[in-house]
């Protein structure tokens, strides 16, 4: 299978970047440079990309920001308030899948993508805790394009921590993360390039 990790980052992370009831260990250079736009490209043309919809304060929200789900035929997954069926895998997917549980340490069937256009677009706070998602499971983000801050919060006193998410670049997250940390992609007013997250996460499958 074709490699698509750097060869001088594919084991070396900075180290646990959490202070505290949590893990985050980050590659700045997971995704070889000269993939790295090929495979953007590559995604952005074969996703069926729609915009998202959320439910706020009773009302249906539709997003700029653009997402997929793409999963196993059983995953299918719920977040505010809308259930997603998934997509299938697409050669590209697969072949960052692949590479990226190498260094995550665990098998993930299916993927949450977000296609961000600017720096206005952004995810506010949340944790990834959905009652489909395997809670002793790592969560991998991948990132391909602009560069964007992400920040963690956590729910008891507030403290802060964040991070600059590079092309090319993988966030892991392991437990016990979301059930202590809330994490945020935020908004920016400096010209930023467009940006696709790619988050692999392990769900329960249904039993239907």
């Amino acid at each position: 299978m074709q490699n698509i990790l750097s060869d001088s980052n594919q084991t070396n992370s900075i180290s646990n970047l959490l202070p505290k009831q949590g893990c985050i260990n980050y590659y700045p250079e997971l995704v070889s440079p000269i993939q790295c736009f090929s495979l953007y490209d590559q995604l952005k043309q074969s996703i069926d990309w729609q915009a998202d919809q959320i439910f706020m304060f009773g009302k249906k929200i539709v997003t700029k920001r653009k997402v997929a789900w793409v999963a196993d035929p059983t995953c299918s997954y719920t977040y505010s308030g809308v259930q997603k069926h998934p997509d299938p895998w697409t050669p590209e997917l697969l072949l960052i899948k692949y590479q990226v549980e190498k260094v995550a340490g665990c098998t993930f069937n299916a993927c949450l993508l977000n296609l961000y256009h600017n720096g206005s677009e952004s995810m506010g706070w949340h944790s990834d805790d959905e009652r489909e998602l395997n809670a002793n499971a790592a969560i991998a983000s991948v990132s391909l394009g602009g560069t964007r801050k992400f920040a963690f919060k956590h729910k008891l006193d507030k403290t802060t921590h964040s991070l600059f998410l590079e092309n090319g670049s993988a966030l892991i997250m392991h437990p016990p993360t979301q059930q202590f940390w809330q994490h945020s992609l935020l908004k920016t007013k400096q010209p930023v390039a467009a940006r696709i997250n790619l988050t692999f996460r392990a769900i329960q499958p249904s039993q239907t």
